[in-house]
């Protein structure tokens, strides 16, 4: 517990919290692997209290954080008191509803205090409480591999659960790395990131992928729409380097990549037009924020406002290269209105897009990130 005050009491939120605690790990060589790992979820488990009982001491918002996200009280019950471990239930809102009875400023409502700025669909106390929760690791096995992968996980006694012949969830702690060929065999990909593949549309040719960073969405769409003719870009070079590798496990040699600011306004590095951009523009992240519960700790509401006019910009210039009747499918990982419905409104009303679906695909209900997503079709210009 010292410890893991003393690490919250350095962390700034500047560099994601696996990365601070790795290289403080490395310079506290006295920690075995077993105290690291206690540690270290320790201080996620502080992050997953998000913005409620800030006023507390470190310690008290530990004790609270550990008695929300644990299902019995484990190796944790020298640090509670008998009241504590007699109320003890497996089910989180009754623990919810004892820690409020002896902890009055806490509220689950204030784990995530933006709720007023939540997408519409949200079920807000829903979605704080799934802060609580580890979300699972999913990965999307590959074709050909739909038998060969499952067997594998058997073979080595590593319990999954299969959501569909395409997607199997784990123990985030699950060691496949040794066990299954990652990028070739199967793909590690949340299971919303997975659903987007529901969302493709069918016979397009060239495909932009044109936020592509690590190119989870690229192979996706190789795998479902087999033979299409691939570009990808990102703003870093390095970014697209480690896409090159990635690329290269996954079996996939003929694409074009390109560095491109595409907020900037400047014109791109490709005058091709495609049938088919996939826009999953960089955002807030705060589907995600039950695996980096930090990002919701240092979180700040202006941020919001930031995205939202980066996103704009970058749907401006990546919308000038779609083809006549082609298709733009817009992505977040958000769960804020003005990253997502707003921006569907933006869109319709400033290009010539027309909306053919919108979903928020809800991950907090079980164990999976939140995405957006909006299928937009260029509109053919009035003959004559």
């Amino acid at each position: 517990m010292r410890s893991a005050e003393t690490i919250i009491g350095l962390y700034d939120g500047t560099v994601p919290l696996a990365v601070f605690l790795k290289q403080h790990f490395a310079i506290q060589k006295k920690f075995g692997s077993r105290d690291r790992r206690f540690i270290s979820h320790l201080c996620y488990c502080y992050y997953r209290m998000g913005h409620a009982s800030l006023h507390l001491p470190v310690s008290k918002r530990i004790q609270m954080a550990l008695f929300l996200c644990e299902p019995s009280p484990g190796v944790w019950s020298d640090l509670f008191e008998t009241p504590w471990l007699e109320h003890w239930s497996d089910a989180l809102p009754a623990r919810i509803q004892y820690l409020q009875s002896v902890e009055p400023s806490f509220s689950i409502g204030s784990v995530f205090p933006w709720q007023e700025a939540l997408s519409l669909t949200i079920d807000a106390n829903g979605f704080a409480c799934s802060h609580f929760i580890q979300p699972l690791l999913f990965l999307r096995i590959r074709p050909g591999y739909e038998k060969i992968v499952p067997q594998k996980l058997k073979d080595a006694a590593i319990a999954f659960q299969s959501l569909n012949e395409h997607c199997i969830g784990l123990a985030n702690a699950s060691k496949i790395d040794t066990l299954i060929a990652i990028d070739q065999e199967a793909v590690v990909q949340d299971y919303n990131s997975q659903r987007v593949g529901e969302k493709l549309p069918a016979n397009v040719s060239t495909v932009w992928d044109c936020c592509a960073a690590s190119g989870g969405k690229s192979i996706l769409a190789k795998d479902i729409l087999k033979k299409i003719d691939l570009t990808v870009s990102d703003i870093r070079l390095s970014i697209l380097q480690n896409l090159k590798q990635r690329f290269i496990r996954a079996g996939i040699q003929e694409y074009q990549a390109f560095v491109a600011d595409l907020a900037s306004g400047k014109s791109v590095a490709t005058a091709k037009k495609y049938s088919l951009i996939i826009c999953d523009v960089p955002c807030s992240g705060s589907g995600t924020w039950s695996r980096t519960p930090e990002q919701l700790y240092y979180f700040e509401q202006e941020r919001i406002d930031h995205y939202a006019s980066l996103q704009q910009k970058i749907v401006r210039t990546a919308q000038h290269h779609l083809e006549e009747n082609g298709y733009l499918l817009y992505i977040t990982c958000s769960v804020f209105k003005k990253e997502n419905e707003e921006q569907v409104s933006f869109i319709q009303q400033n290009f010539p897009l027309e909306l053919l679906s919108m979903e928020l695909l809800k991950g907090y209900d079980r164990r999976a990130d939140s995405l957006f997503t909006a299928l937009f079709k260029k509109r053919a210009h009035p003959a004559g």
